[in-house]
Formats: structure tokens, sequence, C-alpha cells
């Protein structure tokens, strides 16, 4: 110890030692340590266990409490070699150490993990995972796809949340397998069905947790490309919300568990509902006060003199309009009698020049067979039969020829 102060004559206290000794280890944090698993105990509480070192003789007692269960494989058991997080733990109170447990892998993930990592990078760097290729979810999907594990907790969270949100929505499930090597080739296979057929609106692919190496199947990059040649929008559920497998990154969507895929794909109803009549009274509200406005206005104008009293404009107008009346008739009547002497004129003046005035003055007309008018002497020698037109009536005549005036 860097502190040496005590001595025979001022020794520490027990409780000094112990309160040191965990503060020197409470210094070591978080560490990756390797080992074999020779004790496996599988409480309510969580698991109690002994961890091996694989060439000393050296063990230390492990503890993984239940909130951190979520992060190991299902499948450990007595004898495997594992790497574990761990936090060491000293309680000052009985002087024990012991390993508290944060996460657990089989040995030989950290390869595996290096390798997804490289993947990560590659379709990162070919922009499958970029913002701008993501498509947005239709708002009120009619059918939605889903690609789950037959009788799974997944799927019967997504049709329960889904159906209580939306009763009237409707599912196509494919179901797959979601864990070993199978899962992949149904689930390429599936997403090609559902992306292909035209009723769905939305593919969910949702599995509920596990540990990292049952999730690994959704990290293949052969599926996850076939999930980014889709054109349906796609929403990933996969594990927990620590969960991240490479399906995340390129679906459309990332929910953090099935439940929160069913959220966030199908509207509430009710909240819909609200919105509707929460919009529909402040239209009403709007429209009241726009048509109370215009009445106002309306109202307004009507109280106004000149339209309180509508008869005053017939009766200001009246004498107006009979004043014109009168006065058109006095113009009509005016033009009558100029038109009516104009007309006697012309006739005086037609009659003055009328063949028949001359007649009625004793003039009369001689006029050939052939229709003629004899004009002079000359035109009727001796013997000529010709007609006299007079006044009143005609004479038949025959020239004894022409003479002159004085005879």
């Amino acid at each position: 110890m860097s502190d040496v102060s005590a001595t025979p004559d001022e020794p520490w206290p027990v409780a000094a030692l112990t309160t040191k000794l965990k503060s020197y280890l409470d210094r070591l944090g978080l560490v990756w340590v390797e080992g074999e698993i020779t004790q496996w105990d599988v409480r309510s509480s969580g698991v109690f266990g002994k961890l091996k070192d694989l060439t000393e003789d050296s063990t230390m007692g492990f503890t993984v409490w239940s909130s951190a269960k979520s992060k190991m494989p299902a499948d450990l058991k007595q004898g495997d070699r594992v790497i574990a997080l761990v936090r060491v733990d000293f309680w000052k109170k009985n002087g024990q150490l012991g390993l508290n447990v944060l996460e657990l892998r089989h040995v030989g993930l950290g390869d595996l993990l290096e390798k997804l990592e490289r993947l990560r990078k590659q379709l990162a760097s070919e922009g499958l995972f970029d913002a701008s290729r993501k498509q947005a979810l239709p708002f009120l999907p009619q059918c939605i796809g889903l690609i789950t594990g037959k009788d799974s907790d997944a799927e019967k969270d997504v049709l329960k949340n889904a159906h209580l949100r939306w009763p009237q929505v409707v599912f196509k499930t494919i179901h797959t397998h979601v864990q070993g090597d199978q899962t992949i080739g149904e689930v390429i296979a599936a997403l090609a069905k559902l992306d292909a057929d035209p009723e769905v609106d939305v593919i969910i692919v949702a599995r509920g947790g596990g540990d990292f190496q049952n999730l690994l199947p959704f990290s293949d990059e052969r599926l996850v490309r076939a999930a980014a040649a889709c054109v349906t929008p796609i929403v990933s559920a996969i594990g927990h919300e620590a969960d991240s497998p490479l399906l995340d990154n390129v679906a459309d969507l990332r929910a953090s568990t099935p439940t929160d895929a069913a959220k966030r794909v199908v509207p509430d109803v009710t909240e819909e509902l609200a919105r509707i009549l929460d919009a529909r009274g402040r239209i009403q509200t709007r429209v009241t006060a726009f048509v109370s406005g215009e009445w106002e206005k309306l109202q307004q104008v009507r109280s106004r003199p000149v339209l309180a009293d509508n008869e005053w404009i017939i009766t200001s107008r009246a004498e107006d309009v009979m004043r014109h009346v009168q006065r058109g008739s006095d113009l009509v009547e005016r033009r009558l009698d100029r038109a009516a002497a104009e007309t006697q004129q012309l006739r005086a003046q037609l009659r003055a020049l009328s063949p028949q005035q001359t007649l009625d003055r004793g003039y009369a007309i001689a006029v050939m067979k052939d229709g003629h008018i004899v004009r002079a002497a000359a035109d009727a020698p001796a013997k000529t039969s010709f007609a006299l037109t007079l006044a009143n009536g005609v004479i038949d005549a025959v020239s004894n020829g022409p003479r002159s005036v004085e005879s």
C-alpha cells in the first residue's frame, strides 16, 4: 500500500482496511475477463456462478442480475469458455470479493464483432444507411406485412397493439425462423413476396430479445441488401433497445421493440378521432366568427339612413319620372304634328304635279294605239286613230291631219 501509516502502536481498524480495499478496487472500473464457467446456478433474482482461470488454479464467484440477463446468450452452461464485462465488488461487511457481470459472451465473439463492424462500415460507405434513401411510412396502412416467428411473443405483441390502436388494420403474416441457419433465406424470401404484393403498404420484421449470436442472421449482408432493395417501406423491430443488428440501419424505421413497431406504424384511432373533433371544433369556431362578423357588417350597412327607409328612392324619383314622361309625350306630339303638316304639304305638291290634276283643268292626253303619247301634230297624220284620255273617261278619235294653230 502507498499509505503505510499503521503501526503496532496505532493499528488500523478493520473497517478502515476494508474501506481502503474497496476504494482501490473501485478504481479498476469495468474490465473484460476470460475464463471457464465452473458453476451455473439460475435463480429468480439472477444467475450465480463461478469463473475459473483457463491456465491457473484461480476461481472467483460472479453474479448476473436479472437486469443483465438480456445481454448474455440463452444457451450458456457450466463448462463454457466465456468473456465477461465485470465490475469487481467488495463487500466490506464480510470481506468477500465477487464479480458483478454486466455482459457475457462466448469466447470468439470478439472476432465476430470486428467482422460485423467492418461490414457495417462497408455498407455505410455504399450509402445503404443514408437517411436520404429512407421512405416515410404511410399515415394509415390498410395492409401490413409481418415477418416473424410462429406463435412468438413478438407476433402477439405486434398484432395485439396494432389492433388496439386501429381495429380495422389488416395483416399479411409470413412465419419464418428467427434464429439459426434457415433464418436468412426464409426472411429474404418473405421480404421478396411481401414487397411484390401491391396490397402491402409497409413491412415489419419482428423478433423478440435474445443474445448477440441469436440475432446475427439479421446482420447478414445478403439479408441487409435484400431489405435495401425493397420498394415497400420496412420497419425493423429486432430484439430490445440495446440490440442493433444491421437490419436496423438499412430499414426505413428502427423500432426499439415489436410493441414499439406496432405503435409507430399504426395510428391510434382514439387520438385521431380526438384530433378530428378538435379540428372540427376549431373550424366551427372560425366559421361562426366569420359569419358573425359578416352579419354585423351587413347590419351596419342596413342601419344606415339611406337603406333604413328604401321608399324614399321611389318617392324622390317619382317626380323626375313623371316630368320625363310628360316631356317625352309633348315631344312625341310635336313631332307627330310636324310630320302631319309635312305630309299635307307633300301631298299638295304631289297633287299639283299629278297628271290627273292637269286633266281636271280641261286638258286631254292623246294616246296612239301602240301606247305612245301624241306630242306633236305631225305624230298623228290624217285618219290616224288614237284615244283621248279625259279627266273622266276615254274617247276614241280620228285625226284630220295636222293644221296650224291660227286656223
